[in-house]
């Protein structure tokens, strides 16, 4: 029979058994770990699934066009969930690590409780010193959780305007049309307007000089819109019927008459360059004049 009495020593107990806790505590905390980051591997890939669906429009009117795209779709949820699924990876390994090491500075006798008591108050003084960092995280969480918006929409975010090129819990970067950078920490944005969202509207407001027949420039208007929504080219970026709602406003320089295309995301701009030069066409072939403020040498309008 061994010696059982050995297990009772000291040194045994300090060099041996110890040891070996520590070992055992760290190595369950490991497998913890793994299993806490399958499973958040787990619930990100199927947050980041994506059906091929429908434009959310295309059920809304009975005439308008299916647009299928998965893609833009598919990856900014990807994006999003990995970023989400980061931030709790490194939350999950943050709390189980501080509880193993606690685990084993009490197995060793080492009282925690001044521990514990020290890093609350650090924690505290840290809080104080760092309340921006901390509002600017908090901040950006809130974003990622409710998709305001992601890489690649077009956003103003008040003090800045622009594509975003990265969003991180701390700053959000974009670029404006002039190809300027911008960093703008989230705890700072107050409010968010954001252009890329389901669907878009160009708004084309024209203007037509006051002895004009209103109901042939209104006319050519809609067959201009009409047009472009039937043009294959353009099938999926008008999602919907364009429309004519008629006279806005009067201006000092003539009449102002609306029309109005639903189009996919970021694709209003696109649609409303090319309207312009259609409507021109169409209202010079037919005499229609479209009014422009001259202004003279050396002077001001």
């Amino acid at each position: 029979m061994p010696d059982l009495d050995v297990l009772d020593e000291p040194w045994f107990n300090r060099f041996v058994e110890l040891p070996l806790k520590a070992i055992v505590i760290l190595i369950v905390a490991l497998v913890l770990r793994w299993l806490v980051n399958r499973l958040i591997d787990r619930l990100t890939h199927q947050a980041s699934k994506t059906p091929t669906v429908p434009s959310p429009l295309a059920n809304l009117t009975s005439g308008a066009k299916s647009v299928d795209r998965p893609e833009p779709v598919a990856q900014r949820r990807r994006q999003r969930a990995e970023a989400l699924g980061s931030l709790l990876k490194s939350i999950a390994t943050g709390i189980i690590m501080m509880i193993a090491v606690v685990t084993i500075l009490a197995s060793f006798g080492i009282p925690v409780a001044p521990l514990l008591t020290s890093a609350g108050i650090v924690g505290v003084a840290l809080g104080f010193g760092a309340q921006t960092l901390v509002k600017d995280f908090l901040a950006g969480i809130s974003m990622m959780l409710e998709d305001q918006y992601g890489v690649g929409d077009v956003v103003d975010l008040g003090e800045a305007a622009g594509t975003v090129e990265a969003v991180g819990l701390r700053v959000t970067r974009l670029r404006d049309v002039d190809g300027t950078v911008w960093y703008v920490r989230n705890g700072e944005i107050l409010r968010v307007g954001n252009s890329s969202q389901n669907w878009a509207r160009t708004v084309l407001d024209i203007t037509v000089a006051y002895d004009s027949d209103l109901d042939q420039a209104q006319q050519i208007l809609s067959e201009v819109a009409s047009e472009m929504y039937a043009d294959p080219n353009y099938e999926g970026v008008i999602i919907e019927a364009p429309e004519v709602w008629g006279v806005e406003r009067f201006d000092k320089d003539g009449v102002v008459v609306r029309v109005v295309l639903k189009t996919a995301p970021l694709q209003q701009w696109n649609v409303a360059r090319t309207m312009r030069e259609r409507i021109k066409r169409r209202f010079d072939a037919a005499g229609i004049r479209i009014p422009a403020t001259i202004i003279p040498p050396g002077g001001t309008a």
